[in-house]
């Protein structure tokens, strides 16, 4: 049975984690529910590692398994929330290869710099604050 808190939890976290990018999903389908209910509101919520330290837990694995859309989204929602650059977001790649290998490595080189490309556009067209 859904949790209501729970999953406000996760709405919020799911919100905050894609910088408002991700659709929240619709209540009502199990598979979703768990992931807001469970990953979100219980795992992403955690403070023992910083949002930034996830982030680079979570794109080495994703990168690992050769899922360049995923860290695509990944990548521009951590550009979008400040938690690393540019310059860190290709370093990072460049020690991903080491790792995970040049191959799974290189198939993220694109998705990358569309992320980037993306966000500084964005920035370029937002309104001065």
């Amino acid at each position: 049975m859904s949790d209501p808190t729970r999953r406000e939890r996760g709405e919020a976290m799911i919100k905050d984690v894609y910088a408002g990018d991700v659709v929240v999903p619709e209540e009502g389908y199990a598979f979703t529910d768990v992931m807001l209910e469970q990953l979100f509101a219980e795992v992403w919520t955690r403070d023992i590692l910083s949002m930034r330290d996830k982030r680079i837990l979570l794109l080495g694995i994703i990168a690992e398994k050769g899922e360049n859309t995923t860290f695509k989204i990944q990548i521009k929602a951590s550009l979008k929330r400040k938690e690393m650059t540019p310059d860190e977001a290709r370093e990072l790649l460049i020690f991903i290869a080491q790792y995970a290998g040049y191959p799974r490595a290189a198939a993220m080189l694109i998705p990358l710099e569309e992320a980037i490309n993306e966000v500084t556009s964005e920035l370029q067209q937002a309104p001065a604050e």
